[in-house]
């Protein structure tokens, strides 16, 4: 993380840099459009380009970073309470699934996602086969 913060700062830093280069020139200039103008200005574009490279780069990793913690509170949700952890309090609610159990569920409603998206679903939540095998052993999954 530190690596994406520090070549975002340094791409910042560089795109003001050569901003102010273009300024430079051109009050150095009086306004008459020369090459050195011209020079700054496309040094003036890489460095908006290189900047913007790295503010995707960042984004991407914000991005990875929300999935990845989303899925972990997916995890401990599912897992229910942990003994293990201090101060957190026993909390009653659902009981812990294990983690086949959690993947199973995660498919069927990645599936059910993408029908959706596609507008494959079925209408008004008809008689729907799941592609991925439910296990028996869980009441909720009896009646489907």
């Amino acid at each position: 993380m530190d690596n994406i913060v520090d070549s975002l700062s340094n791409a910042y830093q560089e795109f003001v840099a050569a901003a102010a280069s273009v300024l430079e020139a051109r009050e150095a200039s009086g306004a008459r459009k020369i090459a050195a103008i011209d020079a700054t200005l496309e040094n003036f574009k890489q460095h908006w380009e290189l900047f913007r490279v790295a503010c995707d780069q960042a984004e991407e990793f914000v991005e990875s970073v929300k999935q990845r913690i989303g899925s972990e509170c997916l995890v401990d949700e599912a897992s229910g309470p942990s003994a293990g952890k201090p101060g957190q309090a026993a909390a009653p609610g659902l009981p812990p699934i294990s983690a086949v159990r959690l993947e199973q569920m995660s498919k069927a409603v990645r599936w059910l996602v993408f029908e959706l998206q596609n507008g494959t679903g079925t209408a008004g939540g008809a008689a729907h086969t799941h592609s991925t095998p439910f296990d028996a052993r869980f009441s909720e999954d009896a009646a489907q």
